[in-house]
């Protein structure tokens, strides 16, 4: 099963423990095959918070088909994983909620050919039984309500920014998150009454929490790349992630945790 780490440090040490058998000089790796299963591997994928329960998913089938092959999984803020890559966090494989934070990776020079490989749109979400009787957008403008939102500095934040001026709708937060799963916990433990998630964490918290469609909501869609690092430690395996991900089988997984079609 893949293991999580979350903090940079922890992904140096996985790196340095995992990295003994690897190919230091690679570089610029978008395709491939894991060449050797006799050769065990170990690479490390930066993913974003909406992406943990399918990519939970997806490592652990990548390491039945791969059994030589570790994955380990860092979730957060696409933002912020984006610069902990830009300031050198040993990364084999970046995959962000949004365009902006992966094409700064390529900026950088640290990624090629980005693959969009999900889509994903946002939904109202209230705690078990709406005890606040949320109906509808228009009541993230209410005061009397507590209300979450992701920070515009991360994706499902500027997402939910794009919407709501589009629906004309002047919000009222109370408290502004790092990451999409940080509002649906407070969400979850009913610290607030109503928020904007991705509808895949709706799905993803079962009944602690309700859905609340958003007419319009698929007018807002946000586009998921995944990238090789171009100096990724295991290159090969890399690409060969990415490839899974973006292949059949990945959009089997993709598609039962409700993110839609590229």
């Amino acid at each position: 099963m893949p293991r999580r780490i979350a903090t940079t440090l922890a992904v140096l040490l996985a790196a340095a423990l995992g990295g003994c058998a690897s190919n230091a000089g690679g570089s610029g790796a978008t395709s491939g095959t894991v060449t050797s299963e006799a050769d065990p591997a170990t690479i490390t994928v930066f993913a974003a918070a909406s992406l943990t329960e399918a990519f939970d998913e997806l490592a652990a089938q990548f390491e039945v088909e791969h059994p030589s092959v570790e994955v380990v999984l860092d979730f957060g803020g696409s933002g912020t994983l984006a610069q902990q890559i830009a300031e050198g966090a040993p990364v084999d494989v970046f995959a962000s909620a949004a365009e902006p934070p992966m094409q700064s990776v390529v900026d950088a020079g640290l990624a090629v050919d980005p693959a969009v490989f999900a889509t994903n749109t946002l939904e109202l979400v209230v705690p078990a039984g709406n005890p606040a009787a949320v109906t509808g957008l228009d009541d993230l403008a209410n005061s009397s309500l507590r209300v979450a939102l992701c920070d515009v500095s991360v994706p499902c934040g500027a997402a939910s920014e794009q919407l709501l001026r589009q629906q004309g709708v002047t919000a009222a937060p109370d408290t502004l998150e790092s990451d999409v799963k940080a509002v649906l916990t407070k969400v979850s433990l009913g610290e607030v009454d109503a928020a904007l998630v991705y509808r895949t964490d709706v799905r993803s918290a079962g009944g602690s929490v309700e859905g609340i469609e958003v007419p319009d909501a698929a007018s807002v869609v946000s586009r998921y790349p995944i990238a090789a690092l171009t100096d990724a430690a295991e290159p090969a395996t890399a690409a060969a992630f990415v490839a899974f991900v973006a292949g059949a089988e990945g959009r089997t997984v993709l598609d039962r945790f409700g993110f839609g079609a590229p």
